[in-house]
């Protein structure tokens, strides 16, 4: 009998992702036939060597949506559809010499970001938010702190005023978990764009959005637009899980004890092996079959959407066959992704450069830093999508907040 299609939600992927990858994966081999929201079925690729096929094959698996063969059975309101979506200029759905040419668009205004600014930008924002609980000897580290550091130095990136970044996250939060909220998450991150495009067009500056607009390759308003709001969703929800998820793995495991005392190796190390065994973006939304095809022993119908498994290749056995935790300069993972579409290498830059100085700060800020609960009580967002905690409670002893001045 064959097993039946797996839903892609459920408190499992919160509890127990890696015992749920390896069960697809004896039932179903490296592709898993799933069902989305509203009995809407699809492809999960979980293997290694298959996820490095279909990335690497943008003709036969396309990034096209419209190909989709399920678009009559998609109602409006579909909560997954900010992150599937149809019709949406944005580079996350444009194929061929196109999508080059904004690929470079992107990588040309990012790469243009000065490293030092960048870090000391992230210096900045952290210690502000270390301030504001240093001296309370207590803290959330995921709502009080990783869920608010990236877009705060994203938005100044961008060239957003400070007091933007905090509907900002909500409305990335919302969209990105692919629930009731999405929607309107969604139109708040449009219309924020809209309103920055219209002010560097009137008043041009040294940002990100205003070397976008000087492109010379002839992209709309509505292109740009879209592009901004998947580098914001992309470089916003991944780099704080990034970041909590690296603090947990240094707080809960001994292997990264002389880190929370000054050593600064372990770090790199931590944030590597998160990327191999609990990266932040567990499964992503999609590619189209062009035409019927065979892919780890199934057969692929033309206009079938294939999702891609990035934890599930990470964990694949058939490359990790020894299960031992990858802490050092491996970086064959697939959390950025692989091909044309894969995270574009500044954009990857800049996210390493705000996660690493995040964790950094907390570490030399907060010296005698501790749980403050059991790690077997830690608990994970309900989404299939990305994979982070809902909170990292610590404790330490107060201090006063930089300047000598109590938060």
């Amino acid at each position: 009998m064959t097993p039946a299609p797996v839903p892609l939600n459920g408190p499992r992927f919160q509890t127990e992702p890696a015992e749920l990858y390896r069960e697809m994966r004896r039932d179903h081999g490296a592709v898993t036939p799933v069902v989305l929201d509203g009995d809407i079925p699809a492809w999960l690729v979980l293997g290694y060597r298959e996820l490095h096929q279909v990335t690497g094959d943008p003709v036969l698996f396309s990034r096209d949506s419209e190909l989709w063969n399920q678009w009559d059975r998609i109602p409006d309101d579909w909560p997954l559809l900010p992150m599937i979506g149809r019709r949406q200029p944005s580079i996350l759905y444009t194929v061929g010499e196109r999508h080059r040419e904004r690929a470079a668009m992107i990588s040309d205004a990012l790469e243009a970001v000065d490293p030092s600014e960048l870090r000391a930008q992230a210096e900045k924002f952290a210690d502000e938010l270390i301030d504001a609980a240093c001296a309370k000897g207590e803290t959330d580290l995921i709502g009080d702190y990783a869920a608010l550091l990236p877009v705060r130095v994203l938005a100044t990136l961008y060239g957003f005023a400070e007091e933007q970044g905090p509907g900002l996250v909500t409305a990335l939060n919302d969209m990105v978990n692919g629930r009731e909220t999405a929607l309107a998450g969604q139109q708040h991150l449009a219309g924020s764009m809209a309103q920055l495009i219209a002010d560097r067009k009137a008043e041009p500056a040294n940002d990100v959005v205003s070397r976008m607009l000087a492109n010379t390759a002839g992209f709309t308003d509505e292109e740009i637009i879209q592009d901004l709001m998947v580098m914001m969703a992309a470089g916003h929800q991944p780099t704080a899980d990034w970041i909590g998820n690296s603090l947990r793995l240094m707080l809960t495991d001994a292997r990264f004890a002389a880190s929370l005392f000054g050593g600064r190796n372990s770090v790199a190390e931590a944030m590597n092996e998160v990327l191999w065994e609990d990266t932040p973006t567990q499964n992503v939304a999609g590619r189209w079959a062009s035409r019927d095809t065979q892919l780890g022993g199934h057969l692929v119908r033309a206009g079938d959407l294939l999702l891609l498994g990035l934890q599930g290749a990470n964990s694949d056995p058939q490359v990790r066959t020894d299960g031992s935790a990858l802490t050092g300069g491996n970086n064959a993972h697939f959390s950025f992704g692989h091909g044309e579409h894969r995270c574009p290498f500044p954009a990857q830059e800049v996210a390493e450069v705000i996660a690493r100085t995040g964790i950094e700060v907390v570490l030399d800020r907060l010296p005698d830093i501790d749980l403050a609960v059991p790690a077997d009580s830690l608990t994970r967002r309900p989404s299939p999508w990305l994979r982070g905690l809902t909170e990292l409670p610590v404790r330490f002893t107060p201090t006063p907040a930089l300047g000598g001045t109590p938060a």
